[in-house]
């Protein structure tokens, strides 16, 4: 199963395809250096495919090439983020504690 994930910033999202098919997406908005992040969601006959992981994994690589720092608000990407440590710099350290990341990192 061939996987692209693609940044459609006219639509505000990355996407995440099959061949052309879109079966995910991932809302975003840039402001000042951020990429925040609310919301992510997968086609349900799609789960458990690791389809929201790569997908979440194409947006935080998309936004440290970018340099941004991210704010995590989807509880997903949240959850992607304290089982991968190595992206827990991505989020700023002021904002660790509002998404209860503060102690990921120890």
């Amino acid at each position: 199963m061939e996987t692209t994930v693609v940044d459609v910033p006219e639509r505000g999202r990355f996407e995440i395809r099959v061949g052309d098919r879109v079966v995910g997406l991932a809302s975003y908005h840039v402001e000042n250096g951020t990429m925040a992040l609310p919301h992510t969601e997968v086609d349900p006959g799609m789960g458990g495919r690791g389809i929201g992981k790569a997908l979440v994994s194409g947006v935080l690589d998309a936004a440290r090439e970018r340099g941004l720092t991210v704010l995590p608000y989807c509880s997903f990407v949240r959850h992607y983020i304290q089982q991968h440590p190595e992206t827990l710099d991505l989020v700023a350290d002021d904002d660790k504690p509002h998404f209860g990341l503060a102690t990921a990192d120890r």
